[in-house]
């Protein structure tokens, strides 16, 4: 009787260890489940959001970096690009048809304009810094100019019988209309732009 009961106490004593490990083993499942549903709910594991909080703020952060010196490198190109001299017919050599213009000149041009007996040419062949040249040819003949200097220039007046052409230091302001003539003046400027004005009588 001894013997049988301490088999069956033996007995519930590995059913009583084997039904505490299932317990355990189901408790461990349950909380690893659990761990697993809170980081589902939570979104993305936590370990990958500041990864891809690092990624999207490198492309912005690239962008506008870079924007800044696109923008100052074009700011920069655009203000050493502009003639620091402007004139009141802009660029535009039509405007010299009628005898009347005062354009700004940076590189060789033909003007064309109406000269005291006819129509008349002239061809800047030379601008830069300091520096200018040019040829005028009309009905009375053939006149050049040249000038190198800071303020130097030349004037060239045409006559229906001729022309007078004189290059030195020159003033900023057009030149005073002569009856039956046309005033040509054209100053060379510091950055390469000359003024031509052009002034018919």
């Amino acid at each position: 009787m001894a013997t049988t009961t301490s088999v069956r106490g033996t007995r519930r004593a590995r059913a009583r260890q084997a039904g505490s490990g299932l317990a355990l083993a189901v408790l461990a499942a349950v909380a690893v489940a659990g761990c697993g549903g809170s980081d589902k709910e939570d979104g993305a594991p936590s370990h990958s959001g500041p990864a891809s909080a690092s990624r999207s703020a490198q492309p912005s952060g690239g962008s506008s970096g870079d924007a800044p010196a696109s923008a100052s490198t074009s700011a920069s190109a655009s203000a050493s690009a502009k003639p620091s001299v402007s004139a009141a017919d802009g660029r535009d050599a039509a405007t010299c048809a009628d005898g009347n213009c005062e354009i700004a000149v940076s590189e060789p041009v033909t003007v064309r304009f109406k000269g005291p007996a006819g129509p008349a040419t002239l061809s800047v062949t030379e601008v830069g810094p300091n520096k200018v040249e040019y040829t005028v040819k009309s009905s009375g003949g053939r006149s050049q100019g040249e000038a190198s200097g800071p303020g130097q220039g030349c004037i060239t007046v045409l006559r229906d019988h001729g022309s007078a052409n004189s290059c030195g230091r020159l003033g900023k302001d057009r030149p005073a209309a002569q009856p039956n003539a046309v005033v040509i003046q054209m100053t060379a400027g510091e950055d390469g732009t000359a003024i031509l004005h052009i002034v018919s009588g």
